[in-house]
């Protein structure tokens, strides 16, 4: 009796040991999706997070990852003034979790590497060609915004969709980026020159307004002089005069006193 309980006991652990080696389940975890497989054929049914089960040796749980995903890339591209532009992008993608299927049978479960990259770098490069070398730096948020039109329509059949998507940063070959500081400067020194130009006029037109305000007067002057205004001041000044005589007579070099002259 011993030994049947023995046997048994070893041959439901061998029978344990070989359920856990064939897996008969899989576990989809946080931020996946599950896509079944029979013998290498995909199922069209989304397995959602959490456990299910699988036929040993028969099926096999496949993971797609639905979560949020980052991607940066450069490249090189021309404009339309043909400057070289070399552009560094940063994406932020996901898949949708009912395309996982679709991502899993026809990419691969290689999206970043079948898809997205092919698609950033022809983008970018349609999009640059509509723009000059200055309007790519002025119009940027106008460029970011054509270009992720494009991914969207692009990347939207193959179920994946664009979150988030940055211009980085554009680099220009060294001779265009020396032509525009020399603009710049330009520019800089033209403002300036207009500036003390219109300060000039502007002080200019003072001193003519100044000038013209001195001239009213003086003429407004000239113009309340009377004779009877002049035989004022003269009255004025002897008798100003008078109150500063001493009392004494000036003397002439052969002495005495200078007499009075025109007393009256």
């Amino acid at each position: 009796m011993k030994s049947m309980l023995l046997v048994r006991l070893i041959g439901g652990l061998v029978l344990l040991m070989v359920l856990w080696a064939l897996a008969p389940f899989g576990t989809v975890p946080a931020g996946y999706r599950g896509v079944m497989t029979t013998f290498g054929s995909p199922s069209s049914q989304v397995l959602s997070e959490g456990i299910h089960f699988r036929i040993p040796l028969a099926q096999k749980l496949n993971l797609v990852n639905v979560s949020i995903q980052k991607g940066e890339g450069d490249g090189d591209a021309a404009s339309r003034d043909l400057q070289t532009v070399h552009t560094r992008v940063a994406l932020n993608y996901h898949v949708r979790p009912e395309g996982a299927v679709t991502v899993f049978r026809d990419l691969g479960n290689e999206p970043g590497q079948r898809i997205i990259i092919p698609a950033v770098q022809e983008a970018v490069k349609a999009v640059t060609a509509r723009f000059t070398a200055e309007e790519l730096i002025a119009k940027r948020t106008d460029v970011r915004d054509q270009i992720v039109a494009q991914l969207r329509e692009r990347l939207a059949r193959h179920g994946i969709m664009v979150d988030e998507f940055s211009i980085v940063n554009f680099n220009f070959s060294r001779s265009f980026n020396d032509a525009i500081e020399a603009k710049t400067t330009a520019e800089q020194l033209k403002l300036k020159a207009e500036r003390d130009l219109q300060r000039i006029e502007v002080e200019a037109k003072q001193r003519v307004a100044q000038a013209r305000a001195e001239a009213e007067s003086l003429a407004v002057q000239r113009q309340q002089v009377t004779p009877e205004l002049i035989r004022l001041r003269e009255m004025e000044n002897q008798r100003m005069a008078i109150e500063k005589w001493d009392g004494k007579l000036p003397t002439v070099a052969g002495g005495g006193a200078v007499p009075f002259i025109n007393v009256k």
